[in-house]
């Protein structure tokens, strides 16, 4: 089975190794017709510490890393 990726803007760069990523996704309702847009933040693995907040980026879902982080990093969107 394929891994996901996803793309998303970085919230936060506070913990070592890790990043807090909000992915939102847009979708018309089904009876109502109206787009909504729905967030989720990602926990992932950043082992450089590469990228701060506000920066867009890529995850991909990997094996667990720890508790809470699922995903690493892939690369920069912009690049």
């Amino acid at each position: 089975m394929p891994k996901r990726i996803l793309q998303g803007v970085v919230t936060s760069d506070k913990n070592e190794q890790t990043i807090t990523v909000l992915v939102e996704r847009r979708f018309k309702h089904p009876l109502l017709q109206k787009t909504v847009r729905k967030s989720k933040k990602y926990r992932a693995h950043d082992a450089e510490n590469k990228f701060k907040t506000g920066d867009t980026v890529r995850i991909e879902e990997c094996a667990p890393i720890s508790k809470t982080k699922r995903w690493t990093v892939v690369t920069d969107a912009t690049a």
